[in-house]
Order: C-alpha cells, then sequence, then structure tokens
C-alpha cells in the first residue's frame, strides 16, 4: 500500500482516484471533497466534484 503525503490538492485528487479504483467510493469522495476545498479555480473545483458523485445513502431495513 503507497504512503501517502498531503499537502496539495493533486495529493488529495490522487489518492482520491486511488482510492476509487480499489472500490473505496465514500472514501474517495471525501479526499475529493478536500481536493475542491483547496483549488483556488471555482469551474475546476465543481469539475472535481463531479468526477467523484456522492454515493447512494445505505437503504436499512
Amino acid at each position: 500500500m503507497p504512503l501517502f503525503c498531503f499537502n496539495t490538492a493533486a495529493d488529495y485528487l490522487e489518492a482520491a482516484r486511488e482510492m476509487a479504483v480499489s472500490g473505496r467510493s465514500a472514501l474517495a469522495r471525501l479526499l475529493a471533497e478536500e481536493a475542491a476545498d483547496r483549488t483556488p479555480d471555482p469551474e475546476e473545483a465543481a469539475r472535481i466534484l463531479r468526477d467523484f458523485p456522492r454515493s447512494s445513502p445505505r437503504q436499512e431495513d
């Protein structure tokens, strides 16, 4: 497992992509949200969030 060092939006975005590939969509979304928060361009931040949609809420019986 790679060791992450989070200093920039790009670091968070890279980690989000890796979490998405490994099936950890909720964690990927959280990392993408942090990347978006650290991105100065609002259009780029919106694109990041579109690339990592929120998971649908869990359905309880």
